[in-house]
C-alpha cells in the first residue's frame, strides 16, 4: 500500500522561503496551474470519514485520485491511489462516470503550484508552494512510503518543516479551508 506523508503550512514570506530552499540545494519544476475538482460519495459523507475523490487537471495532463483518512496525529499521512488519464476526454468521461454513480460534485480547488525535489536524508522530498485561489500562499512538503516506511519518512517530513522554521501545521486540504472560509459558522 502507498501513503502520502504531508505537512501544509502557511507562507508568510515567500522569498525568504525559496531562498532558503535554494540554499539547500531543490531542484525546481516548472510552475503549473492545477485545477482539483472534488466529489462526495453518494452512500457516506467524506467530510465525516476523512476522505476525498478529486480528478486534477495540471499542465495538459489528468489523473483520479483517491485519499483516505489520516492515520496519525502529527502529518497528514494517509492513503493514496492515483490513476492518471491521457487527456481531457477520458478526464471528462470519469467526471461522467463519478456523476453516473452518484457521486455529488462539491467544488473546485485552483493554485498555482511551484514544486521542487529536495534530497534530505537520503530521501527525495516533494516540495510545493502553492498561491490556492481564495486561500493564499502555502507549502507542503511531501514524501511517499510504504507502510514499512511509514514512521521513518513521517521524521524527515517533521525534521525539514523544522528546519525551515515552519509552524502551526495545518492537517486540513485545500477544500476543506475553502469551504470553511465560504461558511464561518
Amino acid at each position: 500500500m502507498r501513503y502520502e506523508v504531508e505537512q501544509k503550512y502557511a507562507v508568510t514570506d515567500r522569498v525568504i522561503l525559496e531562498l532558503q530552499l535554494d540554499k539547500l540545494g531543490i531542484v525546481w519544476s516548472e510552475t503549473v496551474h492545477q485545477r482539483d475538482a472534488y466529489y462526495n460519495h453518494p452512500a457516506r459523507d467524506f467530510s465525516q470519514t476523512d476522505e476525498a475523490i478529486r480528478i486534477r487537471t495540471s499542465a495538459g495532463k489528468h489523473c483520479i485520485t483517491y485519499k483516505g483518512p489520516r492515520i496519525d496525529q502529527t502529518t497528514k499521512t494517509r492513503q493514496e491511489i492515483e490513476i492518471p488519464f491521457g487527456d481531457r476526454a477520458t478526464s471528462t468521461a470519469a467526471e461522467q462516470l463519478l456523476s453516473a454513480l452518484g457521486f455529488v460534485y462539491v467544488a473546485v480547488v485552483e493554485k498555482t503550484r511551484r514544486t521542487g525535489i529536495l534530497v534530505w536524508q537520503d530521501q527525495p522530498l516533494t516540495i510545493a508552494i502553492d498561491e490556492v485561489v481564495g486561500l493564499g500562499t502555502y507549502i507542503e512538503i511531501e514524501l511517499m512510503a510504504s507502510e514499512e516506511s511509514l514512521v521513518a519518512a513521517q521524521d524527515v517530513v517533521q525534521q525539514m518543516a523544522s528546519k525551515l522554521q515552519l509552524k502551526d501545521s495545518i492537517r486540513v486540504g485545500y477544500l476543506d479551508l475553502l469551504l470553511s472560509a465560504a461558511d464561518p459558522q
